[in-house]
């Protein structure tokens, strides 16, 4: 019996799943209070708002990266946010820009293999998906962070 390989997800279906999980984390950001998305931590680790902002950095420059081949650092228009509304509305317009630039990415640039950022060599597919799991693994530093705060995070399912 022959077998062919089986391709279960299309570029789209990726970036649908991607921004399912980007709606979540930006729920968990809105959890936080204010005078805690910035400041509060635990056991060393680093505030939610760093974590959010250390996914912001990564997110358009890495479908940038994997479409074009080359690897810039994130660059903020404007300084960097220091309010939950400022650091939502910078999730909001990469949102934006991650659904206008992840149709560009090239087919066979999901599968060709980059240094991204001259630190991680693997495929294009494969750099989106350490975004999205680092965004996963993070936010569930954000989960522990709102229990602790006795804030009840999102449902995670709620993508």
């Amino acid at each position: 019996m022959a077998t062919t390989p089986a391709n279960v997800m299309t570029a789209e279906d990726v970036l649908k799943n991607w921004q399912g999980h980007r709606r979540l984390t930006r729920k968990t950001i809105d959890a936080f209070p204010e005078d805690k998305l910035f400041h509060f931590s635990v056991g060393g680790m680093r505030p939610f708002a760093d974590l959010a902002i250390e996914f912001i950095r990564m997110a358009v420059p890495t479908v940038e990266g994997v479409a074009t081949g080359k690897w810039e650092e994130f660059q903020y228009d404007s300084p960097k946010p220091t309010t939950k509304t400022e650091l939502l509305a910078l999730w909001d317009a990469q949102t934006t820009a991650l659904n206008e630039k992840f149709p560009t990415i090239p087919p066979l640039r999901f599968s060709e293999v980059d240094k991204a950022f001259g630190q991680w060599e693997m495929s294009g597919m494969g750099i989106i998906q350490y975004c999205i799991d680092n965004e996963i693994h993070h936010r569930g530093q954000g989960y522990v962070y709102l229990r602790a705060l006795e804030i009840e995070p999102p449902p995670f399912w709620e993508r």
